[in-house]
């Protein structure tokens, strides 16, 4: 557990991604209308353009601390985008835990075998304010793609 939250932190830290101020974060419904336009987004372009645009740190699927990432679920929650970390594309979500050894990631799964959409709370280091803090995210399905996107509370 360690070791992967060790990883996620240097991979975060090393991105370069310049994360606001504490007061100034996204919000629950921002979060979600992000993940609407992803998804519509997606289902319009198609993989081969949305995952590239998911993945600019420049693009429009990024907003101070929100932005787009997307897991294959049929491939171990392999990422296929992620909007603040171009070093998690290629690999395997699915054994991420939070700071409470909670297996995160394996729960998105399992929510998004059941409903085409959701949110699940975790807790994460947080940029910014470099303390762990509750976190949610909210995702919906297009085919066998999560489209995700979270937010601290």
């Amino acid at each position: 557990m360690r070791n992967t939250l060790t990883v996620i932190l240097t991979l975060f830290l090393s991105t370069g991604v310049v994360y606001a101020a504490a007061g100034d974060i996204g919000s629950a419904k921002e979060a979600k209308a992000m993940v609407q336009k992803a998804v519509a987004y997606l289902k319009t372009n198609g993989p081969e353009a949305a995952f590239p645009a998911f993945s600019d740190p420049k693009g429009e699927f990024l907003d101070r601390d929100l932005y787009i990432w997307v897991a294959d679920a049929n491939a171990d929650m392999t990422c296929v985008a992620h909007g603040a970390s171009a070093q998690l594309v290629g690999r395997t979500l699915l054994d991420f835990k939070d700071s409470d050894g909670k297996p995160f990631m394996r729960e998105i799964r399992e929510l998004a075998r059941t409903s085409e959409s959701g949110s699940v709370d975790y807790k994460w280091f947080r940029p910014g304010t470099g303390k762990i803090e509750q976190k949610s995210v909210y995702f919906e399905t297009v085919g066998h793609y999560i489209v995700a996107c979270g937010y601290y509370k």
